[in-house]
Formats: C-alpha cells, sequence, structure tokens
C-alpha cells in the first residue's frame, strides 16, 4: 500500500510540475472520451446535410460551423476522434507486440537472426515512413484495414531497433545470469526478466508513436488515400475545408486542422510526462 501511495504521489508531482504536462494528459483524456462517447455528445447528425444553411459561419446554433453541404463541423471534428483515434490505436498496437517481440529476440539470441532483423528494420527506415506509407496503401487499396496496416508497418521498425538494442545490453547483466543459473528457459528469462526492464522506453516511444500514427492517417486521408469520404475523419476534413478557405471559409480548415495539431502534440507531451515519470532519479 505504501508502495502504491508513493508511486500515485511521484505521477501527481511529475504531471503538475509542467503545466504542458497537465495539458496532454487532460486532451488525452479528452480524446478518450470523444472516441469512446462522441456520436452520443455530438449536438447534430455528422452526415446530415442541410442545403439551406451551407457554410455558415461559427455561432450560437453551429458553434464551428456548417460545411458545404450544411452538415455540423462541430458534430464531424467530435465524431472524427473515435476514427483517427482507432487507426492510431489498431495500428501502433500492432507494431508494438510484434515489433518488441522480433527485437527482443533479435537482442537476446544475436547471431544470424539479429543480423538479418536490422538488416531489414534498417531498410524499411531508408524511405521516408510517409512515403512509405502511401506506396503501401496505394498498392493494397485505399480502405480502413490497408490504412491500419500500413501505419503498422511503418511504425515495426522502431519498436524492433529500440527492442533489441536494449534486450541486447542488458542480456548481459548479472540478474539475467542469475535466472539463466535458476534454470529459467530463454523464453521465461525474456518474458519476465528482459522486457520488463524494457518496458519504460518501449511506452515513451509507444506515446509518440499514437501521435505520429494519427497524423499518419489524416495525412493519408488529405492526399486521398486514405479514408474516403464522406466519411468524418480529420484529415478528409481539412482537405475539404483548405478547397474553401481561399473564399473565406475559414472555419471549414481550423478547427480539424486544429484538432489534429492538438492531439499530435498531446500524444508528444505524454511521451514526455512518462519519461519523467518512469525515470528513477527523479523520485
Amino acid at each position: 500500500m505504501m508502495q502504491s501511495s508513493s508511486l500515485v504521489s511521484h505521477v501527481f508531482r511529475v504531471v503538475t510540475l509542467s503545466w504542458l504536462s497537465v495539458g496532454a494528459v487532460a486532451t488525452v483524456t479528452i480524446l478518450v472520451l470523444l472516441a469512446a462517447f462522441g456520436p452520443m455528445l455530438a449536438p447534430f447528425d455528422p452526415y446530415a446535410t442541410d442545403l439551406a444553411h451551407v457554410r455558415l459561419p461559427p455561432g450560437p446554433t453551429h458553434w464551428f460551423g456548417t460545411d458545404q453541404l450544411g452538415r455540423d463541423v462541430l458534430s464531424r471534428v467530435i465524431v472524427s476522434a473515435r476514427l483517427d483515434l482507432f487507426i492510431a490505436v489498431c495500428a501502433v498496437t500492432a507494431s508494438f507486440a510484434i515489433g518488441v517481440s522480433i527485437g527482443g529476440l533479435s537482442g537476446y539470441l544475436g547471431g544470424a537472426f539479429d543480423l538479418w532483423t536490422s538488416r531489414i528494420a534498417e531498410m524499411l527506415q531508408v524511405f521516408p515512413l510517409f512515403v512509405l506509407a502511401m506506396a503501401l496503401v496505394a498498392a493494397l487499396g485505399n480502405d480502413l484495414r490497408n490504412v491500419i496496416l500500413a501505419t503498422a508497418i511503418v511504425n515495426l521498425p522502431f519498436y524492433v531497433r529500440l527492442a533489441r538494442v536494449e534486450v541486447g545490453v542488458l542480456s548481459s547483466q548479472l540478474f539475467v545470469e542469475a535466472a539463466r543459473a535458476a534454470g529459467n528457459g530463454d523464453g521465461r528469462i525474456i518474458a519476465r526478466v528482459l522486457l520488463p526492464n524494457v518496458m519504460p522506453n518501449l511506452m515513451i516511444q509507444l506515446s509518440v508513436n499514437l501521435g505520429w500514427a494519427i497524423l499518419n492517417a489524416a495525412s493519408l486521408s488529405f492526399i486521398g488515400l486514405g479514408i474516403r469520404p464522406p466519411t468524418a475523419e480529420w484529415g478528409i476534413m481539412v482537405a475539404d475545408g483548405a478547397a474553401q478557405a481561399m473564399a473565406g471559409n475559414w472555419w471549414l480548415v481550423v478547427f480539424p486542422g486544429l484538432a489534429l495539431a492538438l492531439a499530435v502534440f498531446a500524444f508528444n507531451l505524454l511521451g514526455d510526462s512518462l519519461r519523467d515519470i518512469l525515470d528513477v532519479r527523479s523520485r
């Protein structure tokens, strides 16, 4: 109980030490709530068209205005959080699970397996990640499943290389030798001894990658290679709004763009907060 209380107080102290950390935690919490309850919180049907009230500026009825089809922009921004967060969580979870497994084995076993794993990870990172994601979606087809798959693939090298390095360094430590001398098999040593010790750094990388995955999914939709209209999605809304902004309809690009920027910024700041929380020197 004392350890649990000490951990909670440490987390609270680190988070409240910076207003940016407080803002990041609050923003991520809001995003999760919008993803869970967005359709119930939206003031209007995000897909209902109203041609009598097109391109209305922000006002008391439509706080974020309406688009070229009379759809409420606020409702579409709220509902978009579920889809973009779903893509990011699915993609990053898949790349995290596969990348950590491969990287952990590579760092522990070494030899030819480590060599080939490193070369493949380096080959994936030679290409600009967004260009690689574009090529994958263009080849596989632009639907939800392929957007998630492409985002997972381009995130994979981060976890492979990080897990490989961390596990490789720890494999020669005395506590690992002690676990091996106690009769533990390789699988148990990796799962029960090594991975828990490298998990803090991996969790920081996961938080950062969540923000990048949201941006990647929205960027693919922005150029027409991601989710297709009329689905409510931040990248699609920014693309539609950019075409209308020159005519003075600034709200069509500002509000979805601001939601996207805040989401990416919050997950990156959350990664910094996690680093401070997990750093034993700050306790």
